[in-house]
């Protein structure tokens, strides 16, 4: 049977044509989804914070955000099994709960992913200036290293599909010598402490409470989880994506659980003096563990291989953002929707492409107020678990009403997959509280209030923004004809 031809008339079903090459194997469509949640870039980037919060016991707080986002990784598994359509969260809200809802949320899906863009860069900038000097890392400086990353992304992407894979090989390649290979290697040769030492605070916490340290930890740790829905947005470019998809972002998901839970144990465990890192003495345990387990000689091949894993996920987040933009433009849904739908002799859309990495760039500017990783982490974190909220709502709404029948799809969970979903809702709407909540830990020291209420101003812009252009503008009207809504079989009730 001729899948790309079988494929190419699914996606004529839903009213669109085969402009995407359809070049991506199912273990492509992984390797996408492991370099966007990227162990090395999820947990090296809040490990720091962790240590602040809670101390040692900061995993706790990384197993309790894993099983909450594998929630939420099987319940997106199911809706990528029923629709093979780029677009991911958009596609699926506007065909289950209606265009305007769908508009809103790809609207604050695509702020959140340009802003993981943008944190992803700011935080390899730093790995990438350890490269090259010992110097003081200066915030002008950073800020330019950070658009040096954005630029190799957009430079490799419009390269095309091919040169991507690659890439993305060469990412995982890395993700496995700089987190698994490590890891096994300081746990069986560098142990200086007991596991009793994971169930140790050892003082820290938020304004001296032990539990509220964890609850800020675990906002923090929500950021090693997030990028597993990247699959979906290459549905277009995937062989029998219904199989492949839910497959690959369940897969890429699990293998970088295990991974992230391996580093975060291993670095605590090898740590000399881990109340240096509770201090805040000790300014990346990662590196300071790697370091004195291994010697001297690993400082600079160990940053290295990490550089390529941050490169390897900012070229990711800039491929399937690309994607996200072309699908709205598509549906002529965003302003100056025809030129940012264009599709290149490549068959990428490198319009899209282009403008997202200049918006990623552009948020790059917050970088110049001192040490902004974690304003970063929060806001890029924010966007997606209020994405990640309403979309399990929706599905859970769906299900419901009989509006969405989840055993029409390729990945059938019965009762088990209603269970699921009610507990992903649980699970988010505490989460995406938590992310949200101001907090003084989480911005610049002597940072505004501005800065410590960032995620719930920045968001309520963005939201106010968004209803208003579907108020006044109605893009919900000028979609194109078509299907809006899955199949027949999709939407009886089980």
């Amino acid at each position: 049977m001729d899948h790309t031809r079988a494929d190419a008339g699914e996606l004529a079903e839903y009213g669109y044509e085969q402009e995407l090459k359809r070049a991506l194997s199912p273990w492509a469509v992984f390797a996408l989804g492991f370099a966007t949640i990227s162990p090395v870039v999820g947990i090296y980037a809040v490990v720091q914070l962790g240590f602040l919060s809670a101390g040692p016991a900061w995993i706790w707080a990384v197993v309790v955000a894993f099983l909450g986002q594998l929630l939420v990784a099987t319940v997106y598994a199911e809706l990528s099994s029923q629709f093979p359509v780029t677009g991911g969260v958009y596609q699926w809200v506007r065909r289950l709960a209606g265009p305007r809802l769908g508009w809103l949320v790809g609207w604050i899906y695509l702020a959140s992913a340009i802003a993981s863009l943008t944190t992803v860069a700011y935080l390899g900038a730093t790995w990438l200036h350890m490269l090259v000097s010992d110097a003081e890392l200066s915030p002008g400086a950073h800020v330019l290293l950070g658009a040096v990353f954005i630029a190799v992304a957009l430079g490799i992407n419009l390269l095309g599909v091919n040169p991507v894979k690659h890439f993305l090989n060469a990412g995982i390649v890395a993700e496995g010598v700089a987190s698994i290979a490590v890891s096994v290697v300081l746990l069986l040769f560098a142990r200086h402490n007991g596991f009793g030492i994971l169930f140790d605070t050892l003082g820290a916490g938020s304004g001296g409470s032990a539990a509220a340290g964890f609850v800020t930890c675990l906002a923090v740790a929500g950021w090693a989880f997030l990028g597993f829905d990247a699959t979906t947005q290459v549905a277009e470019e995937t062989q029998q994506p219904r199989r492949s998809v839910p497959r690959a972002l369940l897969r890429s998901y699990l293998f970088v659980a295990f991974t992230v839970l391996l580093t975060s144990i291993a670095v605590t465990l090898s740590l000399r003096s881990p109340e240096d890192a509770v201090s805040g003495k000790t300014v990346d345990p990662v590196f300071e563990a790697v370091t004195q387990g291994l010697g001297g000689w690993s400082e600079k091949p160990f940053i290295l291989v990490v550089l390529i894993a941050f490169f390897a996920c900012a070229i990711s987040i800039q491929t399937y953002i690309g994607r996200a933009v072309y699908a709205f433009a598509r549906d002529r849904q965003l302003p100056f929707s025809a030129r940012l739908a264009v599709v290149g002799q490549r068959q990428i859309p490198w319009v899209s492409l282009t403008v997202t990495a200049v918006l990623a760039g552009l948020g790059l500017i917050l970088g110049l107020n001192g040490n902004a990783a974690a304003t970063l982490i929060s806001f890029g974190s924010g966007g997606f678990y209020f994405i990640f909220l309403t979309v399990a709502l929706v599905a859970l709404v769906a299900r419901l009403r009989g509006r969405w029948n989840p055993s029409a799809g390729e990945l059938r969970l019965g009762r088990t997959g209603l269970v699921i979903n009610v507990l992903a809702v649980a699970w988010l709407l505490f989460e995406a509280v938590n992310i949200a909540w101001p907090r003084t830990e989480l911005a610049p020291p002597g940072g505004s209030w501005v800065q410590v209420w960032a995620v719930v101003l920045v968001f309520s812009v963005l939201l106010v923004l968004g209803l208003a252009y579907v108020l006044i503008a109605k893009p919900h009207t000028r979609l194109p004809a078509g299907p809006t809504h899955p199949r027949t079989d999709e939407v009886e009730a089980s």
